[in-house]
C-alpha cells in the first residue's frame, strides 16, 4: 500500500502529530480530537509506503490507523523521570 499523508503538529502539545491521507485531509477527524489538538499546522507531506521507516511510529499502523480510521495521532514521548530527578535534585558544594 502507498499512501500520500499529510502530517500535522500540534500548537497545544510539543511533539503530537496528526497523519492523515493528503486526499482527505482533516474530514475524518473527529471533532473533540481537533478541538483537544488544537488548529492543525502543517508540518510535512511524506509519500508512505511499508518500507518507509518512521522515527517514532511503526509504518504498518500508521498505514492501517489512517485506512480505517481516517488519522494516526501519534502522542509525545514519554519523558524520562529519572533524568528530570537528576537535573532537579540539589548540588551539593560551593561553585
Amino acid at each position: 500500500m502507498k499512501l500520500i499523508c499529510e502530517i500535522f503538529k500540534s500548537p497545544r502539545k510539543d511533539e503530537m502529530y496528526l497523519y492523515v491521507d493528503k486526499k482527505e485531509g482533516l474530514t475524518r477527524v473527529p471533532e473533540a480530537l481537533l478541538e483537544m489538538f488544537g488548529t492543525p499546522k502543517p508540518a510535512m507531506v511524506l509519500l508512505l509506503t511499508e518500507e518507509k521507516k518512521l522515527a517514532r511510529a511503526e509504518v504498518g499502523d500508521v498505514l492501517r490507523e489512517i485506512r480505517e480510521k481516517g488519522f494516526y495521532l501519534q502522542m509525545p514521548p514519554k519523558k524520562d523521570d529519572s533524568l528530570l530527578n537528576a537535573y532537579s535534585a540539589p548540588t551539593e558544594g560551593k561553585y
